[in-house]
């Protein structure tokens, strides 16, 4: 257990982040998820509207601290060439 007060408020401190690192995460994933949900339906305006919507939010979580550069990078490419094969 932690003895040392610095350790203790880490603990809390560590606790509230996950939280709303959760959150962010969640957020970006239901992003993504609308994007693939345009693809699968097959709407090309609508899934290169919910791409346009998804990028900044995915370039947030990389300035946060919440996902990877790369991650980011490679979930974009992706999404970007499904979009343009549309």
């Amino acid at each position: 257990m932690a003895n040392t007060p610095q350790a203790r408020k880490r603990i809390r401190r560590n606790e509230r982040r996950a939280e709303i690192n959760g959150n962010r995460l969640s957020r970006i994933r239901t992003f993504v998820k609308k994007v693939e949900a345009a693809l699968e339906g097959g709407d090309k305006t609508a899934a290169a509207e919910a791409l346009k919507a998804a990028q900044p939010e995915l370039a947030r979580g990389v300035a946060r601290g919440v996902l990877h550069k790369n991650t980011v990078a490679r979930k974009m490419s992706r999404l970007s060439k499904r979009v343009a094969a549309l």
